[in-house]
């Protein structure tokens, strides 16, 4: 993630009847066709909503991306008539982008400008998505997933800074809140209208990139008019690609809490964003595709309702209640399994979107209360990487045992590796308070 920009101009202006006026903020605005850097008259209160819409309109776009395949990872299984293995590598190879993006590409922003380093992001979105729609065997699959992760990385990682500047507060939880909700946002719609078209329109594996595609277009649109906010963007050649990670030795026993609290919390997103398809298809007996996209719906819809309803619950409460969560969450979700149940596998659903937001949020909230400012972006970036291994590995590690033994046998591990796991962050949490 990039740290460390520069903020826009506060206009600070007294009304005629002596009081202070509303805070507005002055972007520097760079125009796309002279590349001049102007500062704009105060906009209104409608013009300064704009920008916002449209940068948390392409992270939503970009993370609605990744799950277009959640609905799609059986009817791909059947058609290229590859394994329960493969189905689970084919959507973790896609960390590979993502830690490409963190460790290289996280600082291009803050030189060359987040607009430009955005609307890249997007361009490789949309090779990802031209991919999808041609693909004809694994190896095009493995690419698209790779590009999607990288095009999420950077332009996230950026809108996110973006956004921060845009609101121009110094207290950034309301950046992080629009953040973190737009992406469970996209996450959700992504599924959910990939599983419509799936199952009620013609040409499932076509169609979702194409209407994709055409969001992509309106996005990259709404961004090129989007404000720039460094205020001096250099070139390329200034960025530095030398990647930055590190503990220091005094906030080791305090990051274990909440690096486990985000591992458990992707972990989750994982297991329904790739497997919950097949777990309705075999166990419940349910293969309507718009079902499986509706299901994860389900997921980021209440994740994204939890990190907006609970904004005022303090980062360390929020990460222990997530940890208290976790483990009845995913019993239900064996219970689910076992019974053959629909409901139980709402509940279970339901918690687990809840156990991911307040994990998500208050462990990444967390980390940044315990890092040192001088080396909180280098920290920040060993805890994504926590995050995308608990995305990844979970799933690849449910596609083996179900393959070698049984989906019963896979959930009831996934179930108890989570459960020692919030166990274990519960107890560092708990001893080391800050």
């Amino acid at each position: 993630m990039v740290f460390g920009s520069k903020q826009a101009i506060p206009d600070r202006s007294v009304s005629r009847s002596g009081r202070r006026s509303k805070r507005i903020y002055i972007l520097p605005y760079i125009d796309p066709m002279t590349h001049k850097t102007i500062t704009n008259p105060a906009p209104s209160e409608r013009e300064d909503v704009v920008p916002l819409v449209s940068v948390a309109a392409m992270i939503a776009a970009l993370f609605a991306g990744s799950t277009a395949l959640t609905p799609l990872y059986v009817i791909y299984r059947e058609a290229f008539g590859f394994s329960q293995v493969t189905l689970t590598l084919v959507y973790a190879i896609y960390v590979i982008g993502n830690l490409v993006a963190l460790l290289l590409f996280g600082r291009v922003s803050d030189v060359i400008g987040r607009r430009p380093t955005v609307l890249a992001a997007v361009a490789v979105t949309v090779m990802s998505a031209v991919l999808f729609l041609l693909a004809r065997n694994l190896a095009s699959l493995e690419i698209a997933r790779v590009l999607s992760g990288l095009g999420i990385g950077v332009g996230v990682g950026s809108g996110t800074a973006w956004l921060s500047e845009l609101i121009a507060t110094e207290d950034k939880t309301f950046a992080s809140m629009i953040a973190t909700g737009t992406n469970f946002v996209g996450l959700g719609i992504g599924a959910l209208i990939a599983g419509l078209l799936a199952e009620y329109a013609p040409l499932p594996l076509r169609l979702t990139f194409i209407v994709y595609l055409a969001g992509l277009g309106v996005v990259a649109v709404m961004v090129w008019r989007t404000p720039e906010t460094v205020r001096k963007p250099g070139h390329l050649a200034d960025v530095s690609f030398r990647p930055r990670l590190g503990l220091p030795p005094e906030v080791r026993a305090h990051f274990v809490a909440p690096a486990v609290t985000g591992f458990g919390a992707m972990a989750l997103v994982g297991f329904f964003a790739a497997l919950a398809p097949g777990v309705l298809a075999r166990d419940l007996h349910i293969a309507n595709h718009a079902a499986a996209g509706a299901l994860f719906f389900e997921l980021a819809l209440m994740a994204a309702l939890t990190i907006a309803l609970t904004g005022r619950l303090a980062s360390r409460h929020a990460m222990l209640a997530a940890l208290a969560l976790m483990p009845p969450a995913v019993a239900l979700v064996v219970a689910a399994q076992w019974f053959g149940s629909l409901s139980i596998m709402l509940i279970a659903t339901a918690l687990c979107g809840i156990a991911a937001a307040l994990g998500y949020r208050g462990s990444l909230q967390v980390v940044n209360q315990i890092a040192p400012p001088a080396r909180r972006a280098e920290i920040a970036s060993v805890y994504f990487i926590c995050c995308f291994c608990g995305n990844a590995l979970p799933v690849v590690g449910i596609g083996v045992i179900s393959t070698l033994v049984n989906a019963t046998a896979a959930s009831l591990a996934f179930a108890g590796m989570i459960v020692v796991f919030a166990l274990t962050a519960l107890g560092f949490g708990m001893k080391y308070r800050r």
